[in-house]
């Protein structure tokens, strides 16, 4: 007879620990803004705590209450609201145009093989060069006007958002395509009826990241020639060992990147919500 003492049945918040802890388990949408500024809390504790406590000299990190005071200054006395809407301006006008000329040619390139050799090969070598070894071309082409600061984030942006449109259309599901041709389709209606809308929250996604890679560029955009713009008013505080207004002038690109971001992901989930389901 086995007289062993039965394991007591797990309790509900142990098989709730071990359910949250599992991998890919969603969490609650509060649950997610908690975390998400738990981080931000402990980032901002543990910067202060270097610098105020003086364990990191001033000239090489301010401290939080320094860079709030540099960024207030920047407001009321520097005009930096003019700044930022100069570098928001750049920075989605040359998000804009790559997004206009890149995503009919990735389709087309996707649902058409032949124009897929004729450009990938091209394409795939421009994805691989720095966007700011082309600003002395570009100044010699466009001068140092806002102009040559839009292409430099299209260039940057364009054939990111080209290759990978294509790859997104291409790899579309060959039973709908045979089952639209089975119904009488035409090639042109396989386009339009079934690569473009299967492709579409993919491609929404696509043009989010890329977004946020556009304002990676921005600073180079504006390093040079520039007299307005949050990289230039990053310049000019470097030259004067200003680290307040320069950490205010990161996280404020920060904060519009991630404002930009969570409106793309509201855009998109209210565009294609089916395709969550």
């Amino acid at each position: 007879m086995n007289t062993a003492p039965a394991m007591a049945a797990p309790t509900a918040p142990a098989r709730s620990q071990r359910r949250s802890l599992a991998p890919l388990e969603p969490v609650s949408p509060r649950t997610q803004w908690l975390l998400g500024l738990g981080f931000f809390i402990l980032f901002f504790t543990v910067w202060g705590v270097f610098t105020l406590g003086g364990f990191v000299s001033p000239t090489f990190l301010a401290s939080p209450v320094t860079m709030a005071r540099e960024g207030w200054l920047l407001f009321t006395e520097f005009n930096f609201i003019h700044d930022i809407g100069m570098t928001v301006w750049r920075v989605f006008g040359g998000f804009v145009l790559a997004t206009v000329i890149a995503v009919p040619l990735g389709i087309a390139m996707g649902a058409h093989k032949g124009i897929e050799a004729f450009l990938e090969p091209f394409v795939s070598f421009c994805r691989y060069l720095p966007a700011s070894a082309f600003i002395p071309l570009l100044i010699l082409w466009a001068g140092i006007g806002e102009m040559q600061k839009v292409l430099v984030i299209f260039i940057g942006s364009v054939f990111q958002i080209l290759l990978m449109v294509a790859v997104s259309v291409g790899s579309a599901r060959k039973d709908l395509v045979e089952a639209a041709y089975t119904l009488g389709a035409q090639p042109s209606g396989i386009v339009k009826r079934v690569l473009i809308p299967g492709a579409a929250p993919e491609i929404a996604e696509i043009l989010r990241l890329v977004l946020g890679w556009a304002w990676t560029y921005v600073i180079v955009a504006e390093l040079i020639g520039s007299s307005s713009g949050i990289g230039h008013m990053i310049t000019d505080s470097q030259s004067l060992l200003n680290t307040g207004q320069i950490i205010f002038g990161i996280i404020v690109i920060g904060l519009i990147g991630l404002i930009s971001d969570f409106a793309f992901k509201a855009l998109n989930r209210r565009l294609f919500a089916w395709s969550s389901l």
